[in-house]
């Protein structure tokens, strides 16, 4: 737990260091995703850091505010990122930061395999954590984008690479499909220059390239196209159409070239710190 503890403090870093000199107007900026600012990235990571906070230190209050936002829909994130659209910059960091610091403060505390309500069915305060880092890290994308920054990869993207590859039944049902019963093989070139593997090496379907590409198909922040991940047979190019490793109904995903269509190439690069 406490090494994915301190990846998650790592990413956050990241993130705190790219909207440091941000005013007022610079939050508001666009990111690729549509109608979503700076600030509603940074406040989405903030809310969602209080509620897992929550689903730890009082479960009943969390189910209760739960089921009030879910009877809001899918679209509860964006109500919620509406309630906090006046936010100044300063304030905005500052509840990210200590959203931050109060989950990790928590989380340090518990148990791997504690079981804690979510939005849907029960996670473990581990599975818990690789989401909120997930979460970070795909967030943390848009902000990039949006301000033409180059976040050098680092092997943390193990967690969200491992996460893309547990979500791929729920992703076929919450397309509503049925889930196939062919594997499918992925490797992944680590920033490390490690091979991270997963599934049988005789699988016909498989899903190969840069661990990077990969998470940012996963995540839904770039279309395959724009990657360099390799796809072969049916299972494997039908799951990646949809993979999906955050939660509520099927996003829309990203078409091809539409980042780099609507904002600037990365003109400043930050290093990722300890891997």
């Amino acid at each position: 737990m406490d090494a994915v503890l301190d990846d998650l403090e790592a990413e956050s870093a990241v993130v705190r260091e790219m909207v440091a000199g941000l005013d007022d107007a610079g939050v508001g900026a666009a990111t690729p995703a549509p109608g979503w600012s700076i600030r509603d990235q940074l406040t989405h990571l903030a809310y969602f850091d209080e509620a897992a906070t929550l689903a730890v230190v009082d479960p009943e209050s969390f189910r209760t505010r739960a089921a009030g936002h879910l009877e809001l829909g899918p679209g509860f994130p964006d109500r919620i990122a509406e309630e906090h659209a006046t936010l100044g910059a300063d304030a905005v960091r500052d509840w990210f930061a200590g959203a931050r610091t109060a989950l990790v403060r928590t989380f340090r505390g518990v148990e791997p395999k504690a079981r804690l309500p979510w939005y849907g069915p029960e996670m473990s305060a581990l599975s818990s954590v690789t989401a909120r880092l997930m979460e970070t890290w795909a967030h943390g994308q848009d902000v990039a984008d949006a301000l033409g920054v180059f976040r050098e990869p680092t092997d943390r993207l193990r967690h969200v690479a491992h996460l893309g590859v547990q979500t791929f039944g729920f992703t076929f049902r919450n397309n509503g499909r049925e889930v196939p019963t062919a594997p499918v093989r992925v490797e992944l070139v680590a920033p490390s220059g490690a091979t991270w593997t997963w599934g049988p090496d005789d699988a016909t379907d498989r899903v190969t390239g840069s661990a990077l590409g990969f998470c940012l198909v996963a995540t839904q922040r770039r279309h395959v196209d724009d990657t360099d991940v390799a796809v072969t047979g049916p299972v494997a190019a039908e799951w990646v159409a949809i993979a999906q490793t955050f939660a509520n109904t099927p996003g829309p995903g990203r078409a091809p070239g539409a980042v780099a269509a609507a904002f600037p190439a990365p003109t400043r690069t930050l290093t990722g710190g300890p891997a």
